[in-house]
This record gives C-alpha cells, structure tokens and sequence, in this order.
C-alpha cells in the first residue's frame, strides 16, 4: 500500500460514470481517473445513448466496464443505479462525464469518511468562474426551512464541513447505507435536477452525515444539454416540477417544509409575475419593458406549472430506477 492510499482510509471504491451522447467528455474524464494517486478498484461507465460511440471510446481504455441504460434520455439517476448494482467497495463514487477530477480527487473523498457516521461525501467543483471560491462560502450545500437548497459546490471553505445535500457532478456514498434505504431512486425526468439531492437527504434521514470535502476536486466544464440550454425555462419547468417530487418522497406530505416550499412558490412566482412591472418608470424603451415583463411572467408560469405538475406526479411518483435498481449488472468489461 502506497502512503497516499493508507492516508485514504480504509475504503475501496468504484466509480460510475453516467453519459448520454458524450463520448469525448468520457474519454477526457477516463483520462483524469487514470491519474489518481488513489486508483480506483473498478470503472463503470453506465451509457443512455442510442448510439455506439460511447462504448468504442470505453473500449479504448483497459479495465473500464460498460454498462448500457435502455432507458435513455433524461433516466440520470436510473443510470447511476445501473453502476451501483453489484458493487462490493465500500464506497461508490458518482462524477459526471464533464467533470475532471484532479489528481486527488477519490484520496479526499475517501479521506472525509474518518467517521463512522459519515455516509456520504461531496466534493468541490470548480467552474472556471473568477472568486467561485467564495462565492456563498458560508452556505454551501443547505437544506433551508422553507424547502429551498443552496447550492456554491465551487466554494472553498478551507476544510471538510457538514453539508445537507451534494452535487451529482462529484459525490460519493457508502455502500451499506445506499443499500439500507432500497438504493437510488429516480423520481426525475427532463433535466434530472434533484437527483442527487434526493440521495443526500435519503442519507441523511438514515442517520448519517453528509460531508463536503472542497480538496475533493473536480473541473466541472458544463457539456451542452440534449435538449435546451442551462437555465431555459424548460429548466426552470423541471427544477419546479422535481423539487416538489423530492420534498414529498423524501420527506413526505406532511412534513413542515413542503408547505413552506410551496408558500415560498407562491411569493417567488408573484414577484416575478410583477417584476417587469418596475420597469415602466424608467427611461427604456417600450419594447424593453415588454421585454421585462413577458420575461418576468414567463419565468413565473414555468415555475408555477412546474410546480402544479409536479404535485400531480407526486400523488402516484413512478421511480424509473426500480426496473434497474438491484438487478444483475447488465452488459460487462469492454
């Protein structure tokens, strides 16, 4: 055993790489897991794409297993749970495919586990954005009373801290704990936000702690989306729609911060119905305040719609990862 390796604790780990349509991220990302000063026992690369690209590129690199997901777009957590299945590390490391890790990445993540009540790890990543390093560095990972999270994964307070939720770009779980509460669950569709904070709170509500390691890093380069763009309205639909799946899954109906989410819901969406409103004493033009306040209640409607829809799906919640979830690990080596 190497120094770094018995400074990493006692834990092994295999990595999952989920993808759709990506094939040069994966081929980057591979490329950085081969650098670590802590190597990972297995690689899983669990692709969506209907395509082949993907599994040449894993073919290319020796011991990296290739899974397919038949479920396709917009199954994230359904493809995470295809890599989980059969795991028998005691840690199960989750990074996107346009994420880098550094060179330390899975020694810093397997070092925050220095406890046995920590039962998931979240690391840091950066964005190439000037001072993201301080950016919210005194909120990083909350779960707020009225049912909002905060995210300021690119901060860096300095030493491991206690989070409530992570980032799925660069997070890790153990093993047992995943296992104990049925394993991910993917209760959501289109842009998959929230899935990751899904397996968070999942932890934590087991009685664990949730930690985030900022020298466990990653360069989290933001590949485009199959569909629309970071921050569209149909972002901000499905950011709606999941967050009211994840509240009421997670934490259930009657619990305080679904009713307090949904007063927030109300608040927000009025004021930015009216937002543009403000802009009618100024000097613009008319077309730019028709252009405020069109934008103000279009973002207003994705939300509310989002949100509305969302209850309706949380009534009956369909979780897709349960025809993967468990089952014998598909495909095999490349």
């Amino acid at each position: 055993m190497t120094a770094a390796e018995g400074r990493a604790h006692h834990y092994d780990a295999v990595v999952v790489i989920a993808t759709y349509r990506r094939p040069e991220y994966v081929s980057t990302c591979l490329e950085h897991l081969q650098q670590q000063t802590v190597s990972p026992r297995r690689i899983v690369v669990v692709d969506a794409s209907p395509d082949d690209l993907t599994r040449h590129v894993v073919e290319d690199f020796t011991g990296v297993e290739y899974r397919r997901n038949d479920l396709g777009l917009g199954t994230l957590a359904a493809s995470r749970a295809i890599g989980a299945n059969g795991a028998t590390e005691g840690v199960i490391a989750f990074i996107d495919d346009d994420a880098y890790a550094e060179p330390a990445w899975l020694e810093r993540l397997l070092a925050a586990y220095d406890a046995p009540d920590v039962g998931a790890v979240g690391g840091r990543a950066r964005n190439g954005v000037v001072g993201e390093e301080y950016e919210g560095v005194d909120r990083i990972g909350r779960f707020l009373p009225n049912g909002r999270l905060t995210g300021n994964f690119g901060a860096d307070p300095g030493r491991t801290i206690d989070a409530d939720h992570m980032l799925g770009a660069n997070m890790s779980v153990r093993t047992d704990v995943l296992r104990a509460f049925g394993g991910i669950h993917d209760y959501y569709p289109g842009t998959c936000l929230r899935e990751d904070s899904d397996l968070a709170l999942r932890v934590r509500r087991s009685g664990y702690r949730v930690r985030f390691a900022p020298d466990a890093v990653v360069l989290h380069v933001a590949g485009d989306y199959p569909r629309g763009t970071r921050f569209d309205l149909r972002y901000r639909f499905y950011g709606a729609r999941n967050h009211i799946l994840l509240l009421t899954t997670t934490l259930g109906w009657t619990d305080r911060h679904v009713g307090r989410y949904l007063g927030s819901v109300i608040a927000s969406t009025t004021r930015l119905a009216f937002s543009g409103l403000s802009a009618w004493p100024t000097n613009s033009g008319a077309n730019a305040k028709l252009r405020g306040v069109a934008g103000g209640l279009a973002r207003a409607g994705a939300d509310s719609l989002g949100t509305l829809v969302g209850i309706v799906a949380a009534l009956r919640p369909h979780d897709r990862a349960a025809r993967v979830r468990n089952c014998e690990p598909p495909g095999g080596e490349a």
